[in-house]
């Protein structure tokens, strides 16, 4: 007798196919914009996969365009969080036992872990805003004369 060998992701029940409409499509925007991952609009029962929303927006441009602000309104949100992480220092200090003050290191590095977690997905996610701006300006010299000099 043979074992049956399943795999988890064939075990798991299919969500019933979502049609598309304007409402689940603002909807999936407004939440995306708010700065939730598509993976986790998508994973809600209500909601297609993002398989089928990425079929919408390959079909049509205007949701394509949509998609897109919801991004860039999404990266500005992660910039906001970065002011309120790097201004907040509530927790970066405590009293030890003998009642001095002292740095809590972990909770500072932390903090710097979620502001550049956060700065690497604003650039991603919006690198002409965020992303770090390249000098591509070159002075290249050959025998005491730069090319400009050459043309």
């Amino acid at each position: 007798m043979s074992k049956k060998v399943t795999n988890s992701a064939c075990a798991r029940e299919r969500k019933p196919r979502i049609v598309y409409s304007d409402d689940i499509l603002d909807l999936i925007l407004d939440r995306v914009a708010a700065g939730e991952a598509l993976s986790r609009v998508c994973s809600s029962p209500d909601m297609p996969t993002r398989k089928s929303f990425f079929e919408w927006v390959d079909k049509d441009p205007s949701i394509r365009v949509k998609y897109e602000f919801a991004i860039q309104l999404r990266a500005d949100g992660l910039a906001d969080d970065i002011l309120q992480i790097a201004d907040d220092g509530l927790n970066d200090t405590y009293q030890d036992e003998d009642g001095n003050t002292r740095t809590d290191q972990d909770v500072i590095a932390r903090s710097r872990l979620r502001v550049d977690a956060r700065k690497w997905l604003a650039s991603k996610m919006a690198p002409k805003r965020y992303g770090d701006k390249l000098d591509i300006t070159a002075n290249v010299t050959t025998h005491d004369q730069t090319i400009d000099e050459l043309e």
